[in-house]
């Protein structure tokens, strides 16, 4: 892998995302930050003292393939192709019984977890596999393999998230290419976990903890690991 590694982020402006280009751009990469917000995109890059030919925007809804594609096209055409994609899209939706789920709420989970995913790989992973190398990396819940009351929505598209993940990570096996999850139960964006620690708070994960996992997953000692889903929730 190129010793200057364009480092795509999807929801760049997001908690962990901003942790994330923070560490990657610490490491010498060139990122490419996508969001839906150019003007937040533009204040990431600026907090992070990213020189112009350091960095570069892609705006879109990642929902939607057209939008996706462009987003991701506007990165590349400045860039150059990317190397590791830290696929960072969140929201959650809960609190709500099944049979009072309102099938809008599930659409919105399906579309900010499935089809964001769905999307971007299509977008990303061909030139990936043509170059022989890439490393592609998501964030996914511990409550998709043991689901609690009252997140039917959020569990749904986390489960078919990981799944369309682990499927592809098959796909590629053996191209240079790797698909991993990292699973989290939530993340400890505020560090409550130091500064007010409880039993509620005990398994949380800080965006640093995630990040650091990230880091060894798209290195070059990481090339055998592929398909996993590592849990970070372990306490």
């Amino acid at each position: 892998m190129s010793p200057e590694r364009h480092v795509l982020v999807t929801g760049a402006t997001g908690s962990l995302g901003r942790v994330a280009a923070a560490a990657f751009a610490a490491d010498g990469a060139r990122l490419g930050l996508i969001g839906t917000d150019g003007a937040r995109l533009q204040a990431l890059a600026r907090d992070l003292r990213l020189d112009a030919d350091r960095w570069a925007a892609g705006v879109g809804d990642l929902r939607d393939a057209d939008a996706c594609l462009a987003a991701v096209e506007a990165v590349v055409e400045r860039l150059g192709p990317v190397d590791v994609l830290l696929h960072l899209v969140g929201g959650w939706t809960g609190g709500t019984a099944l049979t009072d789920l309102q099938p809008s709420v599930l659409e919105e989970m399906l579309g900010q977890h499935v089809w964001s995913t769905f999307h971007v790989a299509r977008a990303i992973v061909p030139a990936m596999q043509a170059r022989g190398s890439g490393r592609i990396v998501a964030v996914t819940s511990s409550y998709a393999a043991a689901p609690g009351p009252r997140m039917a929505a959020y569990v749904a598209a986390k489960a078919a998230q990981e799944t369309i993940l682990r499927v592809l990570a098959r796909e590629v096996a053996g191209q240079g290419v790797t698909v991993n999850l990292i699973a989290v139960k939530t993340i400890d964006a505020k560090h409550e976990r130091e500064t007010d620690p409880s039993p509620r708070n005990a398994s949380w994960t800080t965006p640093e903890e995630i990040v650091a996992t990230m880091r060894y997953l798209c290195s070059d000692e990481a090339a055998a690991v592929n398909g996993q889903r590592i849990p970070l929730d372990g306490r």
